[in-house]
């Protein structure tokens, strides 16, 4: 059996997320994050209010934190992963679980990466949107009526894209692709047009914060949503600050592991959007969640079988 294990991004977050992990040996991890950061962080995943955990850098914290609390719960678990992976925000996640990051690096690199994609955010406001039904072609035809103003974020899977751009450019896109005959177009509540170039300021920092970063060869293969290809070299200071400008593509990710050979994908933080993106994609592949302390329980029960 070949196993991949997937990361969720920025969108799955829920108040309470972490509460079922609290009493368990996992938790640890939590105590390890606050020291890195030097900051309470555990009010996110336990009490924070779905307002709060609408902000950017709240929200990235709050799902890095579960996923690496869950992770923690399953990781001896799983020793023979052949590809990680994590969409958007998750790739960090993945970078960390894999080995190619420390824990440390990883989540001070994921609070200013936050930091920093909000303030280009705040700069140049904009909006993103889901067309349901599309394909990544009519998507990128319907960014063509809003030359420099909108562009494709996310290549989630077959009949979901994410388009984003200035307010008045993702209006004019959505209008296209109604136009076009795509299903639904639903706005989504963020706050920015996260991986497209009005990223390009945040992602110019980056590179002077990852230069003193020190990325390590991953355990196994990690594959990036830069260019949906698997690496299992240590270069990740450019691919981690393209990353926050470029399209997530999820879509293209998902069909290189499964080309890779995985026939079961562990899903391991709060939610099951990955699995249900795979579905579409890769029907053949098993995912599994790890979402609370009973999945992990299962994993550890399986593997030791």
């Amino acid at each position: 059996m070949g196993l991949a294990v997937l990361f969720p991004g920025q969108g799955t977050q829920q108040p309470g997320m972490g509460r079922p992990w609290r009493d368990t040996p996992a938790w640890a991890v939590v105590d390890q994050v606050e020291a890195a950061l030097g900051e309470p962080l555990s009010d996110l995943v336990l009490d924070a209010p779905a307002e709060r955990l609408a902000r950017t850098r709240d929200a990235q914290l709050a799902v890095l934190l579960t996923s690496l609390v869950a992770w923690e719960a399953v990781r001896e678990c799983v020793p023979t992963a052949m590809a990680f992976a994590g969409h958007s925000l998750g790739q960090v996640t993945a970078l960390i679980a894999s080995g190619a990051l420390s824990l440390e690096h990883g989540v001070r690199f994921a609070a200013r990466r936050a930091e920093l994609t909000q303030g280009a955010a705040d700069a140049q406001p904009g909006k993103m949107a889901a067309l349901l039904g599309a394909t990544p072609e009519q998507a990128a035809a319907a960014c063509g009526a809003a030359p420099d103003r909108c562009w494709v974020a996310n290549d989630n899977a077959p009949g979901q894209v994410v388009i984003a751009g200035t307010p008045d450019g993702v209006e004019a896109a959505s209008a296209a692709a109604k136009v076009a005959g795509v299903k639904r177009v639903t706005p989504l509540n963020v706050g920015g047009a996260f991986h497209t170039p009005l990223m390009a300021s945040a992602a110019g920092a980056l590179v002077g914060e990852l230069a003193g970063v020190v990325f390590h060869l991953p355990t196994a293969p990690v594959v990036s949503n830069l260019d949906a290809a698997p690496h299992a070299d240590d270069d990740w200071q450019d691919r981690s600050a393209q990353h926050v400008m470029v399209t997530v593509r999820w879509r293209e990710s998902m069909t290189a592991i499964a080309g890779l050979g995985a026939t079961t994908c562990l899903e391991v933080g709060h939610g099951s959007m990955l699995a249900g993106l795979a579905k579409r994609t890769v029907p053949q592949v098993t995912v599994r969640g790890v979402a609370t302390p009973d999945d992990a329980a299962a994993v550890t029960l399986e593997e030791a079988r």
